[in-house]
């Protein structure tokens, strides 16, 4: 009896996948126009975060948003709020945004003449990791109500993340959560991570990570 061929599909899923990635990361050059993947689970403050990082940058950068939910437009009506241009995607009930679909965001958005380009996904730690979206550096938001042992329970999120945004620092009182325990977790898992401590709340320590964006899109906009 011959035996059952098998054939991998996420391999082959992923492989695909990575090559319109990269693909579309030479356009972006070409284009000089820096894209941020922004992750994290629901309920972190991303919009919070996204909205107060943009009213920070957008007089040095002409900036757009795509807005990643599986349904509504609610998010991406708080972020017009602030005059960028802005989109929302709906993934028809899929957990993450891949190299595809960010590029069909990227058409409907535009990028002629923006320099800097925000995609916030999908609210959840794991399948958004699994996936190239074509972004120049990918971001994550993890809130102190979620705890400190987060790097240790989603490690891939940690690990394909340029930077690691902890959100919520004002609540700290009132948690169980340690920031030095979650510096050591996370750096276990990637040891170039970036960390920024953060309350989009009341603004402390927001000043260090926009610079470090407006860092990194200078440098890719004037390196194309």
């Amino acid at each position: 009896m011959d035996k059952v061929r098998i054939i991998e599909i996420k391999e082959s899923i992923f492989a695909d996948n990575d090559a319109k990635a990269a693909q579309m990361r030479e356009r972006l050059k070409a284009e000089k126009t820096f894209l941020l993947n922004l992750m994290s689970s629901p309920g972190s403050g991303k919009t919070t975060t996204l909205i107060q990082t943009v009213e920070r940058l957008k007089n040095d950068f002409r900036m757009g948003v795509m807005e990643a939910d599986i349904d509504s437009d609610v998010d991406a009506a708080k972020v017009a709020l602030t005059g960028v241009k802005t989109i929302q995607l709906h993934t028809g009930g899929m957990c993450h945004l891949d190299a595809g679909m960010t590029e069909q965001g990227l058409m409907e958005l535009g990028t002629a003449g923006l320099d800097l380009v925000v995609l916030e996904n999908v609210g959840n730690l794991v399948c958004p990791a699994e996936f190239d979206t074509g972004a120049v550096k990918n971001a994550m938001i993890l809130s102190v109500p979620e705890g400190h042992d987060k790097p240790l329970k989603y490690p891939l999120i940690f690990t394909v993340c340029d930077v690691l945004i902890i959100n919520k620092i004002d609540v700290l009182p009132y948690f169980d959560f340690d920031m030095d325990k979650v510096t050591e977790y996370a750096h276990m898992r990637n040891p170039k991570l970036k960390i920024f401590p953060i309350s989009a709340k009341t603004g402390e320590g927001m000043d260090a990570w926009v610079d470090w964006l407006k860092g990194e899109t200078l440098r890719w906009n004037q390196n194309a």
